[in-house]
């Protein structure tokens, strides 16, 4: 990709409304913009992230042995009264009605969906155990929508559901997904604290939460940095900032956090308000035992923000960066600097299925830098001077460790650089 064709609209000054790191970085580099108070628009640069961070979650939901689907956002009411939530969501569910006068709910999850679903193609011990996600938009009408992607009324999330026969297949699933979330979360690289959770409005009895600390994080866990032990300050009876650690007696902390996933066992919450039944291997007919994993996705855009930039920007891991490498032309009159440059961004973009970003702009240098810094592309190549003596400055964001190679091995270096 070329900058001088792409839509990234940098900004000097730091949005007013903006009050997380990410959510100012995200707009002041050209990945976001607003539409109304929580609903944001994905520019080019913060697609190509949110598509990278979709790919690897699709990568281990079906290394997980989940089938992807595409479910409706637009609920019927009637279905939602049959499990009670329609009530019990109360104003976080944004409701409408048709022509007709009929009313219904934009999916803030899709529980009953999917539930009805089962009910309707599933008959038999034989048909199970199944595991379906998808990826998709929901709607939740947040009373004070802020830090940008992190609390927002239109989000993308996925959400997979999981049926078996017996308690103990769902909880093998539930393991195996529990594992398939620790895998997503190193691949985009976020730290993060499994943590036995509350299950809330989803239900079931056995829930895990996934939390990245970050001081914009508005959970607060009782962590011990020994033993790996933690749990959510309200769960935590009697803990106190630097208590003992019940799980191995050694010192625990407080520690800020955000939610970044969630998986639920629900038994049979929903499968059994909604007749979602099979018959067993002797006849019988019995509700299905369900599960329930959620990823919110565009939440991990901010969320890797959040863990990894510094006062010039963000600084893109290699997995999820919108470009793997950035070139800057330091100058465009001189024909040398700009052949060297067309050069490399040729051979990268067909070793790299044209994942590098050329800033090909008739502009100072110091700007392409400072743009540089603030789109935090992890590796950078600059020719400028060097390439009279036929070599090119190689910079890595994360460590700003730069060193001048000779322009022959540019594209191999590169190359190992992200492998």
């Amino acid at each position: 990709m070329r900058a001088s064709v792409l839509l990234a609209p940098t900004l000097k000054e730091v949005p007013r409304e903006a009050e997380a790191v990410s959510h100012r970085l995200l707009l002041r580099a050209g990945f976001i913009r607003p539409l109304a108070s929580g609903i944001y628009l994905f520019l080019p640069l913060g697609l190509r992230v949110l598509r990278k961070i979709e790919t690897i979650v699709r990568e281990e939901m079906d290394r997980a042995g989940a089938q992807e689907l595409l479910l409706a956002a637009l609920h019927p009411r009637e279905l939602w009264e049959a499990t009670g939530r329609w009530a019990s969501y109360g104003d976080d569910m944004m409701k409408l009605r048709d022509r007709t006068g009929r009313e219904f709910g934009l999916g803030p999850t899709h529980e009953e969906v999917i539930t009805q679903l089962a009910a309707q193609e599933i008959h038999s011990y034989q048909d199970l155990p199944k595991a379906l996600y998808q990826i998709q938009v929901k709607f939740r009408d947040e009373p004070r929508p802020r830090f940008g992607l992190l609390r927002c009324k239109e989000f993308i999330m996925k959400d997979c559901y999981s049926f078996h026969a017996t308690r103990e297949d769902a909880e093998k699933t539930y393991e195996r997904m529990l594992a398939a979330y620790k895998t997503v979360f190193t691949r985009v690289g976020i730290r993060f604290i499994p943590v036995r959770a509350d299950p809330g409005l989803i239900g079931g009895n056995l829930s895990h939460e996934f939390i990245m600390p970050a001081e914009s994080g508005e959970d607060t866990l009782i962590h011990c940095p020994s033993c790996g032990h933690a749990a959510s300050l309200e769960g935590a009876e009697g803990a106190a900032p630097s208590s003992s650690c019940p799980a191995c007696h050694k010192e625990a902390s407080l520690v800020r956090g955000m939610e970044i996933g969630h998986i639920f066992f629900l038994g049979t919450k929903y499968s059994a308000k909604l007749n979602a039944q099979f018959l067993d291997a002797d006849g019988v007919r019995k509700p299905i035992e369900m599960g329930c994993y959620g990823i919110g996705v565009s939440r991990l855009i901010s969320a890797v923000v959040e863990s990894s930039h510094d006062d010039k920007g963000m600084i893109w891991p290699k997995s999820v960066a919108p470009y793997r490498v950035h070139l800057i032309v330091t100058t465009m009159d001189k024909p040398d600097v700009v052949a060297a440059a067309e050069r490399a961004y040729a051979d990268l973009s067909a070793a790299l299925n044209g994942d590098c970003l050329i800033d090909d702009r008739d502009c100072r240098a110091g700007v392409k830098f400072h743009d540089a810094d603030l789109l935090g592309i992890p590796v950078r190549l600059v020719f400028g001077r060097g390439v009279a003596e036929g070599n090119v400055e190689l910079q890595e964001r994360a460590t700003g460790q730069s060193r001048s190679i000779p322009l022959k091995q540019a594209a191999d270096e590169v190359k190992s650089l992200l492998a």
